[in-house]
């Protein structure tokens, strides 16, 4: 029984396709790439002060709040005069690039408040570059570029 069992074993296991595919690295890549979120970072970028907030909001919040608190601590350094009351909003676009440099994208701002506060741009130029250290945003590690939209409110009576 067993000699006749034999053949068969040999002939299933030789009957059985072991076939492998090699994949190359550039599919490997590609593949990773399509399945990949760019849109989204894995860490925020972050002050020396966020750098302990590991949920991803709560260190959004942490390195948002720190340009806020500066930029209006700035902007009140200046003590602007004005002829007409204004409350309005404008928006920066800033970009901390993958070296940790902030630097301001553009700015999108109401006639009323230039009118008002011509100095205004610079004045934020100004307070986006007296910001301390920052650690870029990372994705799977690797240090990227971000870039934030940031709303600005302007009060001044």
């Amino acid at each position: 029984m067993r000699k006749s069992l034999l053949p068969v074993l040999i002939l299933i296991i030789a009957s059985c396709n072991f076939e492998t595919k090699k994949i190359s690295s550039e599919e490997v890549l590609e593949q990773e790439s399509r399945s990949l979120n760019w849109k989204e970072v894995d860490e925020y970028p972050a002050f020396e002060e966020c750098k302990n907030k590991t949920e991803l909001t709560a260190a959004k919040n942490c390195f948002e709040s720190k340009i806020a608190r500066t930029i209006y601590s700035f902007l009140a350094s200046q003590q602007p005069v004005v002829t007409e009351s204004i409350n309005d909003t404008l928006y920066i676009y800033l970009e901390i690039t993958k070296e940790g440099q902030p630097q301001i994208d553009s700015v999108k701002v109401d006639t009323t408040i230039t009118n008002q506060l011509p100095d205004i741009e610079k004045w934020l130029r100004q307070s986006i570059d007296s910001l301390p250290k920052i650690y870029p945003a990372s994705k799977r590690g690797i240090p990227v570029s971000t870039v934030f939209k940031m709303p600005i409110v302007v009060k001044a009576e």
